[in-house]
């Protein structure tokens, strides 16, 4: 009799475990089993694991990486598409604009040295707008922070090239957390007191070249020459250093993953122990950094000097590089390479076509509104 009874309850046993393992039964009858109420529902556990592929990396909105590179790529073409229609406007043959403006950015080895050079700052601005956006975090800064981290390497330049790039590194971050600051004080947007600080920056530097730091002849509004230069070479293996380092940062390390997990949903963040603040500071402080950077590369290996118009529109043309890149480090740098050619095509259509340069900023509007386009019509579900 024993014998049958511990045969029996063999079975149930077995019978138990084969069973869903949401479920369990006992002696009141087979009924759901209760979860840990700090656990996610199991349809969220299911699609945060069907997430955990390649694509998620590239993902912000719940989109594949297809439909991701193929809104990056139609952007593109669209602007070039509409840069070279709009040559009828100015009498010339869309097809010979489009040729100038490939020509003049990969044509020759001095057009591909411009394309580079001009890619340069693009993508470490754009790096800098995709780290805090990454967090959640609307820095509009970028271009008081290149011009911040450019005055400091100057000042800096005296004590040799890696200290005046780290100033510059320094100068940029310390821009940025002001932002932080007031948002944690007085609960300030970090979108308004970032593009104030992009004019107390531009008249930072308009007072140093109009005043203390002024040319020794006294004659243009601007500096002397920097003793130091970084030579084209150095500026590409710094720049992509930097953007491998962020793209490691970002997907392959735990601060990485707290990061963005903050600029996903931050309350779902400070939940789960994250501090929010602190992680909004980090990402300012290191976009802040990226800026100044990009900042003192420019001066050391390109002007040499300080003027009014030191930044150029770096700093907004990286909101447009990150956007572009889908906020991807490895993406953002194929988008800088295509808008410093963009940039440097459009001097040469100047050149060539009496066209303004400023076609390259059209081209960059072109690219922001098919995004949001295309953004806007994902969200609503339209193919």
């Amino acid at each position: 009799m024993d014998r049958v009874r511990t045969r029996t309850a063999s079975r149930r046993s077995r019978a138990r475990r084969s069973d869903s393992p949401h479920h369990i039964g006992s002696r009141r009858g087979f009924h759901a089993r209760r979860r840990d109420p700090r656990h996610l529902s199991r349809h969220a556990e299911r699609a945060a694991h069907a997430r955990r592929s390649w694509n998620s990396r590239w993902t912000t909105d719940g989109r594949s990486a297809v439909r991701q590179i193929a809104a990056g790529a139609l952007a593109a073409i669209a602007a070039v598409v509409l840069l070279a229609l709009s040559g009828i406007a100015f009498g010339h043959a869309p097809g010979e604009l489009l040729s100038t403006l490939i020509s003049g950015s990969i044509g020759s080895s001095f057009a591909l040295h411009g394309t580079i050079v001009k890619s340069i700052p693009l993508l470490l601005t754009g790096l800098s707008v995709a780290i805090a956006f990454r967090a959640g975090v609307w820095n509009i800064g970028a271009e008081g922070q290149f011009i911040v981290g450019g005055l400091a390497c100057f000042l800096a330049a005296r004590f040799g090239l890696i200290s005046s790039l780290l100033a510059s590194m320094i100068a940029g971050a310390a821009w940025a957390l002001i932002a932080s600051l007031l948002r944690f004080w007085r609960n300030a947007p970090e979108v308004l007191t970032t593009i104030i600080l992009n004019f107390v920056g531009f008249h930072l530097l308009g007072y140093s070249v109009n005043g203390p730091l002024q040319e020794a002849r006294a004659q243009y509004p601007q500096t002397d020459a920097v003793a130091i230069s970084l030579s084209t070479s150095g500026e590409v293996v710094i720049a992509l250093s930097i953007c491998i380092a962020s793209w490691f940062l970002l997907y392959r390390t735990k601060e990485g993953l707290r990061l963005r997990a903050t600029g996903f949903n931050p309350f779902a963040a400070r939940w789960a122990g994250v501090h929010v603040n602190a992680q909004i500071a980090r990402a300012m402080a290191i976009s802040g950094g990226m800026a100044g950077l990009a900042g003192g590369i420019e001066l050391l290996g390109v002007t040499h000097r300080l003027f009014e118009r030191f930044a150029a529109g770096y700093g907004y043309s990286g909101i447009a590089v990150a956007l572009l890149g889908q906020l991807h480090p490895l993406a953002t740098l194929l988008s800088a390479v295509f808008f410093g050619a963009l940039t440097t095509g459009a001097g040469e259509l100047q050149r060539a076509s009496n066209i303004s340069a400023s076609v390259a900023t059209f081209g960059q509007a072109v690219v922001i509104l098919t995004l949001i386009g295309l953004s806007s019509r994902a969200k609503r579900g339209i193919p």
